[in-house]
């Protein structure tokens, strides 16, 4: 019976989803609608859905089991560097690509950057939108094979199945409302993450013997509850958590200065001084979600020690909110409803995020490379259906890459956030905030970046010790200081590209 509950509350969960893509089915006009929204988000949607879209399944997955396996340090220091970036992203970027991607009628990242330069060639165009394609189709993968994993543990069904489902609603909504579609179901969706967290949390405490329980039990565990250690859970004892593990860790929130899924929100609200309401509603929710993760970790440790749950050991872990909710769905039907809730809080996470990735690579493909890098002159409805086919094939990759069931999800987010925080992240600022940068420091920038991820994570990070810092940090070094080295021994802007800079301050 509880199965039954649980299987007919996400079925009908998957069918809102659904039902939003049919209403906005008929709203897209053009490619800014479809891409965009016709720059007309409000800030709730516009702050709920960048944030939905930025927390993906390791929100509820990921962060909860690093928690229980080796205290709060390292997911801790993780979730401040996520927070600043957070922050700082809507405090300086938001508001200046607002008015310059407008005042260009800009409607993706790599067109902006293209008409902010004046790249006659579009080379700018090319390069991002391939940028784009390369990271973003192995991580919307990695969202399919959290969706087919979840079903796959839970309910026994085949893994493929399970991940076609889901990749098929995904598909479908993104296709039929374009950017309404995705933003409002991720508005949704951040409820019902949020919903989920909540409902775990509290059912958790409870079952581990209260608050003070849970709190005495981590302190229990050495380098647990400090930010200064980590926990080895086979060996009970603590590992120093040293000064370049805090970089590398915090090094993660550099990476929203160049991710184009959250970049596209800034420039979609249709006021940009309500991007201040918008800043700390998205800011607050961040935190919050965040603390609420790392403690439900803690909180999973006490439920082991209590005796309700057994020890979750290496990745198991990650599925600690999958066997609370599975505790929860055993005390009737309307707790076997709340567990079903709770599962499609994971995969709200997931689906959040996937929406918007082929959304931000289906506009790379129709508007970056084949119009203006390829200059084929296609209507609105042809570029309308270049964009929905890219949304197939890329989901038809993605399906296909993802179709081993053991593929570690954590692993490909990790590398595709940091190919685009080092690709674009210094790119952006520099267009935003320094009138000298041009075309030429900002291809260079872009490639650097690009090629450096590729470099220290298969290169010099294997030579481990202070190389064994997160591809990150370096590759947005790398690029900040190519990015400023070429623009400054090449020819400076025209007047008129400064002119247009100074409009945008």
């Amino acid at each position: 019976m509880s199965n039954l509950c649980i299987i007919v509350t996400i079925v009908v969960y998957l069918a809102a989803m659904l039902l939003v893509g049919f209403a906005y089915s008929k709203s897209n006009n053009d490619s800014t609608d479809f891409y965009l929204g016709g720059r007309k988000m409000g800030p709730l949607v516009t702050a709920m859905s960048a944030e939905a879209s930025d927390m993906s399944s390791w929100l509820l997955m990921g962060m909860p089991g690093l928690a229980y396996l080796s205290g709060i340090a390292s997911p801790g220091w993780t979730a401040i560097g996520l927070a600043l970036g957070t922050w700082l992203n809507w405090l300086i970027v938001a508001r200046r690509l607002r008015r310059y991607s407008a005042n260009l009628d800009a409607i993706t990242v790599p067109q902006f950057l293209s008409l902010r330069f004046h790249d006659q060639r579009n080379l700018l165009n090319a390069l991002g939108a391939v940028i784009i394609i390369v990271f973003f189709v192995p991580y919307t993968a990695s969202g399919f094979a959290a969706c087919g994993k979840l079903f796959h543990s839970l309910f026994g069904v085949d893994y493929m199945a399970a991940m076609l489902v889901s990749a098929l609603v995904i598909v479908g909504y993104t296709i039929l409302g374009g950017f309404r579609a995705v933003t409002t179901t991720d508005l949704i969706q951040s409820i019902v993450m949020s919903l989920a967290l909540i409902a775990v949390l509290v059912y958790g405490v409870g079952v581990a013997g209260g608050w003070d329980a849970v709190v005495a039990n981590a302190q229990s565990l050495p380098g647990y509850l400090t930010m200064l250690a980590s926990h080895n859970a086979d060996t009970n004892t603590a590992t120093s958590y040293s000064l370049l593990d805090i970089v590398s860790t915090m090094a993660w929130g550099l990476g929203y200065f160049g991710m184009p899924h959250i970049l596209l929100r800034f420039m979609a609200i249709e006021d940009e001084k309500k991007l201040v309401l918008s800043r700390r509603i998205a800011s607050v929710w961040v935190v919050i979600a965040m603390t609420a993760s790392i403690v439900i970790g803690m909180v999973g440790l006490g439920m082991t020690r209590a005796g309700a749950l057994e020890f979750l050991s290496g990745s198991t872990s990650e599925t600690l909110i999958v066997r609370i909710a599975s505790l929860i769905s055993a005390h009737g039907a309307l707790a076997a409803v709340l567990a079903g809730l709770i599962l499609a809080g994971i995969l709200a996470a997931t689906m959040s995020t996937a929406d918007s990735q082929m959304l931000a690579a289906a506009s790379s493909v129709s508007q970056n490379i084949l119009q203006e890098f390829a200059h084929l002159k296609l209507s609105e409805k042809q570029s309308l259906f270049a964009a929905r086919l890219t949304i197939v094939c890329v989901s038809v990759v993605g399906v296909v890459l993802a179709r081993d069931p053991d593929s570690s999800v954590f692993g490909i987010v990790s590398f595709a956030w940091a190919g685009f925080g080092g690709a674009f992240g210094a790119v952006m600022l520099c267009a935003l905030f320094w009138k000298r940068c041009n075309w030429q420091g900002a291809l260079a920038g872009m490639l650097a970046g690009g090629l450096m991820v590729f470099v220290w994570k298969y290169l010099i990070s294997p030579l481990g010790g202070v190389f064994g810092i997160y591809e990150l940090l370096p590759a947005f070094l790398t690029s900040l200081v190519v990015c400023v080295v070429v623009s400054l021994v090449t020819p400076a802007p025209s007047a008129e590209i400064e002119a247009e800079f100074e409009a945008a301050k």
